[in-house]
């Protein structure tokens, strides 16, 4: 069975070399296998049919029935498009090809009855689908498929004539050969336990299902053992983990960590703080490599629980590394961890592109003899220049802005692993934390240090720019600072949203020196640029600061208490909580503006009205997760190694990852190694699904 489903696809009958190619590079389809688990995204009652005049453009893709009157070609020569007009009892509508203008009218002729399948869309105040898909009426209503599969395709396809209909029909032959030589994938304990549908029967039903019902048990079984195998691999790599490297003990928590404490905090911890200080220090004391990710909001305090975590190692003889995945947020990591520690006479120093090299030369030498207790930098600490002489905690900032490959270079540092704590701002949804973090242990700060004031989210639009230039000049007149964020560096042509440089030039204009001093930040300046205007902006000097997202993270500046996003609708959720998360840093009350235009696609606005409503950034991340999907959550993509969910969804499929998760975990806790006779089938499969893959938390 394996031999026939790792045939190339150019040998399935209807494929040939040509659509193979394009099957190749476009999908990403390059064996028969390939082909039959490229699941449909979606399902079309093929009963259901809308007149012409109920049509919107917010509808999903919808069928109608119809007489097609004539066609005309539109446009200049190059630029040519044919229009069919298609009309049912109660009105008419366009139909839309950029392609095919000789063979669609020969193949479906004027006068002829059709059934056309599309997505509505507008154009010049007409109703038209693009490109759809057209059968004969009379052959539509002999075919017995009620429940239709439609899949993704791209206008490369399309345009060669590739479309979900021809990709059905190749399943359709595929399934025809490979019937009964379908070899189950799962132990039938498993299938039994789980009440799974066995494989073969549930490719067969997601493809062409026979009824709504086996439609249901044939995603739930392809989704389970999709969710499952990622679990069983993160939970058995963990296992072996803990079970073979042995981490540094730090027997004792010594003086610096208690002078700190009792002498130099000079404020209460929150009880969330204390939790995780001491789910870190057992941890240490374990005997087991750490491995922790730490999640706390925007200003919950995790810098404080990373350094604590580094002074039990500094007072077990070992150094200690934290690595920030910009200048900017580095070097604010710098200036606070050097505050904090400034009387203790411990030696930290910075290391980053801009280091210079008469710096970078003491810094390599201090760390190769120990005398370096401290190291906080960016990307340049993995430099192979780069040698620590006893590396005892490796603390990772905003640990999805990094590669695994480069996280993995940092702890090979020393002879012996170092404990790794992982550091993210993000909140995380426990669908993701569970697929993605799975090995790693999870604490979470929930709570903000007291006298924090929630930040006031405000939506305005465009019409109402005047008021809110009057609010801002109060505000300054009370001492304040502001941020105006912007989401383009220059206009583009594609997008009409506010960009930097324009926006720039309206500000000075509102807020003309001397009396107010305009501050710009973006990633294009030079490090040194952006550090002088970061600095004014610190101090004091510029009271509106002009930027790009590069200070979504990390920039902490008590005084700045407005937060203006301009064409808010542009931004994420999860990117436009960090950047609210700028504000509200000081005892004032802070607000975090909202500025986009009239019109608001039905996502912009969910996004918008979620953010007014909540601060809590895990309500607001699971909101993202459901409305956007994962994204490239892990960072994996610098090392090649793409997440690729065939059928599950993290947004929507938490309760099959729980309950997969769930068998994963009783298999893993009686056999580690997968070792057991009744085990040997998950084994294969875990070698072929993951042995292409390099696993870099193993690394760690």
């Amino acid at each position: 069975m394996s031999d026939l489903l790792q045939q190339e696809i150019k040998y399935l009958p209807g494929v040939g070399p040509k659509r193979a190619e394009l099957l190749n590079k476009e999908l990403g389809i390059f064996t028969f296998e390939d082909l039959l688990y490229y699941f449909p995204y979606r399902h079309i009652d093929r009963t259901k049919f809308y007149n012409i005049n109920e049509l919107n453009p917010d509808l999903p893709y919808i069928q109608v029935r119809g007489i097609i009157s004539g066609y005309a070609k539109v446009g200049p020569r190059h630029k040519s498009r044919l229009i069919g007009t298609l009309s049912d009892e109660t009105g008419s509508m366009e139909l839309v090809w950029f392609k095919g203008d000789k063979w669609i009218p020969e193949t479906y002729p004027a006068g002829g009855k059709y059934v056309v399948f599309g997505k509505p869309s507008i154009f010049n105040k007409k109703i038209n689908l693009i490109h759809p898909d057209i059968e004969d009426a009379e052959k539509a209503a002999q075919t017995d498929i009620r429940l239709q599969a439609l899949y993704v395709t791209t206008e490369k396809l399309k345009n060669n004539y590739i479309t979900t209909k021809v990709i059905n029909r190749l399943i359709f032959t595929l399934l025809k050969q490979v019937k009964g030589k379908i070899n189950e994938t799962l132990p039938s304990w498993l299938l039994g336990s789980a009440k799974l549908m066995n494989l073969e029967e549930a490719l067969v039903n997601i493809h062409f299902p026979g009824s709504p019902d086996k439609l249901k048990k044939a995603e739930f079984r392809l989704k389970f053992e999709e969710l499952f195998s990622i679990q069983l691999n993160i939970l058995r790599t963990k296992a072996l983990r803990t079970n073979k490297f042995q981490g540094i003990v730090f027997p004792k928590v010594g003086n610096l960590f208690h002078r700190f404490y009792n002498e130099k905090l000079g404020f209460e911890l929150t009880n969330a703080q204390k939790k995780v200080i001491k789910e870190i220090r057992k941890d240490l004391g374990s005997g087991k490599q750490m491995n922790r990710l730490l999640q706390g909001d925007v200003g919950s305090g995790k810098t404080i629980v990373a350094l604590m975590s580094m002074l039990i190692a500094l007072d077990n003889g070992y150094q200690a590394v934290l690595m920030a995945p910009t200048e900017i947020l580095a070097n604010q990591h710098f200036i606070t961890l050097s505050g904090f520690i400034e009387a203790l006479g411990i030696q930290i120093s910075l290391l980053t592109g801009s280091t210079k090299k008469k710096e970078r030369e003491k810094i390599h030498l201090a760390l190769k003899d120990g005398s370096l207790n401290i190291l906080v930098g960016t990307h340049a600490l993995i430099e192979e220049t780069v040698e620590i002489r006893n590396p005892g905690i490796v603390i990772i900032d905003e640990q999805h802005r990094f590669g695994v490959a480069q996280r993995a270079k940092l702890w090979k540092k020393g002879d012996k692993l170092p404990h790794v704590l992982v550091m993210t701002a993000t909140p995380i949804p426990r669908t993701l934390a569970m697929t993605f973090y799975g090995d790693l242990d999870v604490s979470v700060i929930d709570e903000l240090p007291p006298g924090r004031k929630p930040v006031k989210t405000i939506h305005i639009t465009d019409s109402k720019r005047m008021r809110m230039h009057g609010f801002i000049r109060k505000q300054i007149a009370e001492g304040r600072q502001v941020y105006i964020v912007y989401p383009l560096i220059q206009e583009s042509e594609k997008m009409d949203y506010k960009d930097l440089e324009d926006g720039y030039e309206s500000i000075v204009r509102a807020f003309p020196p001397p009396q107010y001093a305009v501050g710009v930040l973006h990633g294009r300046m030079k490090a040194e640029d952006k550090e002088i205007s970061m600095n004014y902006f610190k101090k004091g000097i510029t009271k509106i600061l002009v930027a790009t997202t590069v200070i979504e993270v990390g920039v902490d500046i008590p005084n700045a208490s407005i937060m203006v996003i301009e064409s808010a609708e542009r931004f994420g959720l999860s990117q436009l909580h960090q950047l609210r998360g700028r504000v509200g840093r000081g005892a004032d009350q802070s607000y975090c503006i909202l500025m986009t235009g009239y019109k608001l696609s039905e996502d912009a606005r969910k996004r918008i009205q979620i953010m007014v409503q909540t601060n809590d950034g895990f309500e607001i991340a699971e909101a993202d997760l459901k409305l956007r999907g994962p994204g490239d959550i892990e960072g994996t993509q610098q090392s090649g190694i793409p997440f690729d969910l065939k059928i599950a969804h993290l947004g929507k499929d938490g309760q099959i990852l729980q309950y997969s998760r769930d068998f994963a975990m009783k298999i893993i806790e009686n056999d580690p190694e997968l070792a057991n006779v009744e085990n040997k089938i998950l084994l294969m499969q875990l070698q072929k699904n993951f042995m292409k893959k390099i696993n870099w938390r193993v690394v760690s």
